[in-house]
């Protein structure tokens, strides 16, 4: 996991995908966390990828962290929403700018989803040098 996070903290800019129907869509997601062992994301329970998620759970994400090197990144598997209290609290935490977003006054949830069954394939230019299982 360390490695996972290690890779996706260097990259700081990240990309989501799920599928709408038979539509893949994806868009830039920045945060992510570990939180008890497993790896995290978060969005906003009032947007389309939240329903996208839960109508199909299977995702993926890639980021690249050096285009010089041509190393990046590909993590899937199948998400697991997680509305516990104490890992919203480590959201929280980790990320104070997310309470600005999500919070009473604006009415907006923050959803978390952490990743089953996920695999991570690093690459470089070379191709695939290794795949984690998490």
């Amino acid at each position: 996991m360390k490695q996972i996070i290690d890779f996706l903290t260097e990259a700081k800019v990240f990309y989501f995908a799920t599928i709408d129907g038979n539509t893949p869509k994806i868009r830039p997601f920045g945060f992510f966390m570990e939180h008890k062992g497993r790896l995290y994301f978060g969005m906003g329970t009032h947007k389309e990828v939240w329903k996208q998620v839960i109508a199909n759970p299977q995702v993926e994400v890639c980021a690249l962290k050096s285009a010089q090197d041509y190393e990046w990144i590909r993590i899937y598997g199948r998400a697991v929403p997680d509305q516990d209290p104490d890992t919203l609290t480590a959201a929280f935490e980790k990320a104070p700018f997310l309470k600005t977003i999500y919070n009473e006054q604006s009415g907006l949830t923050l959803g978390l989803i952490w990743i089953d069954q996920g695999k991570a394939e690093f690459m470089g230019k070379a191709g695939k040098t290794e795949t984690l299982s998490f």
